[in-house]
């Protein structure tokens, strides 16, 4: 009776044996989790309401308010489309060569519990990575702040986002090419800032000057508010940075560190040129120190040591600073907010470092099998070239080609009064 008795339990226990065999394989840990969501958090006020304090400083009084709309706008169509099909022509499984992700995932349907080598649920993956899609078309604003037309602008990013953005994304991080070529970029220095400051370089050459640049001095008009968003975008880099380790462990901690340290670096490295050149510092110099810092850390910063960080810093600050001098200055390109010379070029910068830096021998996570520095800094140069390629004809086309149907640029009348009013204008609000 009591063999009978046993049996009959362990036939009744069997369902859940196997169903905890079953769940043994889905390991969901809710600490990463924790930190991947407030990550996402740190990222979305980067660009809500960082990054419109931050370009709504640089521009004049009359262009402030169209600044905060094209930012808000921007990000808010980037978040929709990267929901519908964005996320999966960004990590749907491998097509088309490892050029585009497959279409399994649009409308996020079909999600996997826990992503493929994470410990976090797919849904919190995507929505963290909506979060990049959104800030990263938003950064180019600044290049064609207080001239272009708030519907092309829209219209643009929508299309760049799916266009550039996503397959760079899948190139990189969703298994593509550049990936399967040993390519590195931790937090978005190839696929965020090389994207959007060499498009953003594209787009200033199309739209043309400013009325009155570069004979008259187009002034901030509130360089606290550009402070401010400047220490925004700071705080919420942790999130950028440190969340793009995708868990709580020292991955993040590290990634954290060499972020704060580069962005002081830069900040301090910058007015202390500005001290030499000019005879003061500036709280403007300041802050866009500190953001050619963090650009320039954003592809390294899980891959190599504080001390690294530290000349990562001081590199930032003197090719930005001479960055922009050469653009605007020499070449009068009117890239209004420097989109280019800062988060372009110190995106490029950082990447191509990170071949050097990651040497184990200095600190560093060191290379894969059968890598040196050499063919690391190859292959990351490599990356670089091809991204800035793909980026300069993507924009153009897209560029013009809606140009046919959108005017790109602003009336000169509008451009005279501010397009605070034309873009609300456009809209239909009135203004007394």
């Amino acid at each position: 009776m009591f063999r009978k008795i046993a049996a009959f339990a362990a036939l009744a226990a069997m369902p859940a044996v196997v169903h905890a065999q079953e769940t043994v394989e889905v390991v969901e840990n809710s600490g990463d989790t924790a930190w991947i969501l407030v990550s996402a958090a740190l990222v979305l006020l980067m660009t809500l309401p960082g990054l419109g304090l931050f370009y709504g400083g640089l521009v004049r009084a009359k262009n402030f308010l169209s600044v905060f709309l094209q930012v808000g706008a921007i990000a808010a169509v980037a978040s929709v489309l990267w929901i519908v099909v964005g996320y999966t022509l960004a990590f749907g499984d491998i097509s088309m060569g490892g050029f585009l992700g497959g279409g399994q995932h649009w409308m996020l349907y079909d999600l996997d519990a826990v992503f493929d080598g994470l410990a976090i649920p797919e849904s919190t993956f995507a929505l963290f990575q909506m979060t990049f899609a959104a800030i990263t078309p938003a950064l180019m604003v600044g290049a064609w702040v207080e001239r272009a037309r708030f519907s092309w602008v829209v219209l643009f990013c929508a299309i760049w986002g799916l266009v550039v953005y996503a397959p760079v994304a899948h190139w990189v991080w969703g298994g593509g090419w550049l990936s399967g070529m040993g390519a590195l970029d931790f937090a978005g220095g190839i696929v965020v800032h090389t994207t959007a400051g060499v498009s953003a370089l594209v787009i200033a050459l199309l739209l043309g000057k400013r009325k009155g640049f570069p004979s008259s001095a187009l002034l901030p008009h509130a360089p606290g508010i550009t402070m401010l968003g400047s220490v925004l975008l700071w705080v919420g880099w942790f999130g950028f940075n440190g969340g793009s380790a995708l868990s709580a462990t020292a991955d993040a901690s590290n990634a954290i560190l060499n972020t704060h340290v580069a962005a002081s670096v830069a900040a301090l490295v910058w007015i202390l040129i500005e001290r030499v050149s000019f005879g003061k510092p500036t709280t403007v110099g300041f802050a866009t120190g500190a953001i050619a810092g963090l650009a320039t850390i954003t592809p390294a910063a899980g891959f190599v040591s504080p001390g690294a960080a530290i000349l990562i810093g001081i590199a930032a600050a003197v090719v930005c600073y001479y960055g922009i001098q050469l653009v605007k200055m020499k070449m009068h390109i009117d890239d209004s907010l420097d989109v280019f010379a800062v988060h372009g070029v110190g995106g490029m910068l950082g990447s191509i470092l990170l071949g050097v830096f990651m040497a184990e021998g200095i600190g560093g996570a060191g290379y894969a099998e059968g890598m040196t520095m050499g063919s690391m800094v190859g292959v990351q140069v490599l990356g670089v070239v091809a991204v800035a390629i793909f980026s300069v004809v993507a924009t153009a086309l897209i560029a013009l080609g809606l140009n046919l149907f959108v005017p790109m640029r602003a009336s000169e009348d509008d451009e005279v009064q501010g397009l605070d009013i034309s873009s609300h204008g456009e809209r239909g609000w009135e203004f007394d």
